[in-house]
């Protein structure tokens, strides 16, 4: 089904029916994606005294589930400026649009003395003076094993600080990538392109220009077979008022 969409006063026409799934779901698995140390969410029927909430049991005639997991290290969230300040910040309060032009880019992380990294350079090469609302970063190699892959201790690639600086100088409003953390795994706490990309200069008081309506989704996975160039995002995510959500991106190809 087509259809022809106004946003900021720009039509966008796409067909609803091929939605591009960015996000990975989340599942009671050893192959659901963790980071940070945790081990894998938990998915289990509740158990009140004879009753447990599984139909399979005999013991309920619904299935009834408990969740226990963290949006930061299991699988695809969107965070918002909370996720570093001393006050909260709800990410449910801060996104309040869900539709955005967007950019998808492949770049391969520059190994930069033990780590690897998105530069600056790479990212302005890429844009190519484009100024999207969005923009989506796919790193290269994309291996499948990304939707299962446990993270932590691996020091993963991550975005540089000028990167990230560049990014918000475009004006991007929602960077979204495939990799847990926008940040190096450890860091000593500085998360340098948190700061930069929310422009935070002090997690304690927050700077009066500091953008309280940005948005940081980690964790997305884009099939290689999804050609780089210009989509029509749609972020959706859970209604938690927490500093991050888990979340589902969805892309549309413009006809």
């Amino acid at each position: 089904m087509k259809a022809l969409i106004n946003h900021q006063d720009q039509e966008y026409q796409i067909d609803l029916s091929q939605p591009i799934d960015i996000s990975l779901s989340l599942q009671n698995s050893p192959d659901n994606p963790i980071a940070w140390y945790l081990s894998q969410p938990e998915i289990e029927p509740v158990q009140m005294g004879d009753f447990v909430g599984s139909v399979v049991s005999g013991k309920s005639s619904t299935n009834f589930n408990n969740i226990l997991f963290n949006p930061h290290a299991h699988g695809t969230h969107t965070e918002c400026l909370g996720h570093i300040t001393q006050d909260f910040y709800s990410v449910n309060q801060t996104l309040k649009q869900f539709f955005f032009s967007a950019e998808l880019i492949s770049i391969e992380p520059e190994q930069w003395e033990n780590d690897y990294i998105i530069t600056k350079a790479q990212v302005q090469k890429l844009l190519a003076h484009k100024l999207p609302e969005a923009l989506v970063i796919r790193t290269l190699p994309n291996l499948e094993e990304k939707k299962s892959k446990n993270y932590s201790h691996t020091n993963p690639p991550y975005l540089s600080e000028s990167a990230a600086h560049y990014i918000r100088e475009c004006g991007v409003q929602h960077l979204l990538i495939d990799l847990p953390s926008v940040d190096k795994e450890q860091d000593q706490g500085k998360l340098l392109a948190h700061k930069a990309f929310w422009n935070v200069k002090d997690v304690k008081q927050l700077n009066a220009d500091a953008r309280l309506n940005a948005t940081i989704t980690e964790m997305v996975f884009v099939k290689t077979s999804v050609p780089d160039g210009s989509y029509l995002l749609n972020l959706q995510m859970a209604s938690f008022e927490n500093d991050a959500s888990p979340s589902k991106p969805v892309l549309y190809a413009i006809l």
